[in-house]
């Protein structure tokens, strides 16, 4: 009789193994609850240690640096179950605190073993890289329809009346030619027309007076002042070192000067992001395509006494980093210095691989030139030619 009962125990334990596997782990009531309690804090949103992030999808099936950490059907060969069960003694996790249970390694086994199925509804933060606006190929909006087709006189106009047409507001009247200039002069240079171009574009009857007066002021020199003020903040010009000593930087307007030129001569946007990064690597590089790598002087340069010359060295590299991404990748990436990014794609790894293409760089500050009384110009440790310049009333002294 006990023998019967025995058997019958042991028949009955493995039916209910046998009915627990076939009934397979929930990722969602199971996996994803212990992951978020004993892995996350590590692998998570916040840190990814060892470049591996167990809360998105994606990533969790790509693996960290050591490898694949969860290889679908095959648990033995998956890093995950040989770290938490002690296999790989030198790295067993969590490696703080209580260790997984059995019932729990053995349900990652399972999981693991069949597919390691996460279904898409749980997968929604594992979201592309690619998705990012800023890695999206801009693509040409299909012209909105509108009513009042007369009021229309170039494309632009039916996407503005296209959205006053769905607010229900009708568009202002026409500026009259007096309000015309002052709103144009004041957007293209910064600065009030005067009372003689006033005159002069009242009294234009010409039927493409307000062309005419386009095209003038974006030949003025006045357009390049105005709009390079938008890049060189972009860039963090200034004319001065920063910190407590705060010395002046005598030959930081000649980047500023490159900067203005290449607006005022329609420099495409092709070259004057090349000039900038790595003009001084071009072959044959001229004197104005080394002097827009000025870009990657701009930084903050302390120069106190007993200062740490390495600790504001790389500062100023994780500003060179920091800025270029922000110029030319369309979105920031200083808040990687310190831990990956919460929303954008960019990974702490990422932003010490990005830091390490400027890391290299050796800096070293040229004395060039002084200028003396009576305007003349003393050589320097380096021999560079000079000439006056007469600019709108200023005299700047210019590399030939």
């Amino acid at each position: 009789m006990g023998r019967t009962i025995a058997t019958f125990l042991l028949c009955l334990a493995a039916w209910t193994c046998a009915a627990a596997d076939s009934r397979g782990v929930d990722y969602g009531k199971e996996i994803q609850p212990l992951l978020a309690e004993r892995c996350y804090s590590c692998h998570g949103p916040e840190k990814q240690k060892g470049g591996l992030r167990l809360d998105r999808k994606m990533d969790a099936l790509h693996g960290g640096d050591n490898g694949k950490a969860i290889i679908p059907g095959k648990s033995s060969e998956s890093l995950l179950i040989k770290n938490v069960s002690g296999e790989n003694a030198d790295t067993v996790m969590p490696p703080k605190g209580e260790r997984l249970s059995t019932k729990q390694i053995a349900m990652l086994r399972q999981w693991i073993d069949a597919g390691a199925v996460w279904p898409d509804e749980l997968a929604a933060t594992a979201r592309n890289s690619k998705d990012h606006w800023a890695f999206k190929v801009p693509s040409r909006s299909a012209i909105p329809h509108v009513r009042n087709k007369s009021w229309v006189r170039n494309s632009i106009d039916n996407f503005i009346l296209s959205r006053l047409e769905k607010e229900r507001i009708r568009p202002s009247p026409e500026a009259d030619k007096l309000t015309l200039i002052r709103r144009l002069s004041f957007d293209l240079l910064g600065l009030p027309p005067t009372p003689e171009e006033v005159q002069r574009f009242i009294e234009d009857a010409r039927p493409d007076a307000y062309e005419r007066l386009v095209d003038r002021l974006l030949r003025s020199p006045h357009f390049g002042e105005r709009w390079a003020r938008h890049w060189l903040d972009i860039a963090r010009y200034a004319d001065s070192d920063g910190y407590e000593k705060d010395g002046i930087r005598p030959f930081a307007y000649l980047y500023k000067d490159w900067v203005i030129e290449a607006i005022n001569n329609d420099l495409p946007i092709d070259e004057f992001s090349i000039e900038q990064i790595a003009g001084d690597l071009l072959p044959g590089a001229t004197l104005p395509q080394k002097t827009a790598t000025g870009f990657h002087r701009q930084t903050l340069t302390n120069k106190e006494g007993g200062i740490d010359q390495e600790e504001f060295r790389c500062k100023a590299t994780v500003d060179r980093a920091s800025t270029t991404a922000a110029a030319w990748l369309g979105l920031t990436v200083g808040c990687a210095e310190c831990h990956s990014h919460k929303y954008d794609p960019i990974t702490q790894r990422e932003f010490y691989q990005f830091y390490a293409f400027f890391n290299h760089a050796s800096e070293k500050d040229i004395y060039v030139a002084k200028r003396r009384r009576g305007g003349t110009i003393s050589g320097c440790k380096k021999q560079v030619g000079w000439r006056r310049r007469e600019d709108q009333g200023r005299t700047r002294f210019v590399p030939d």
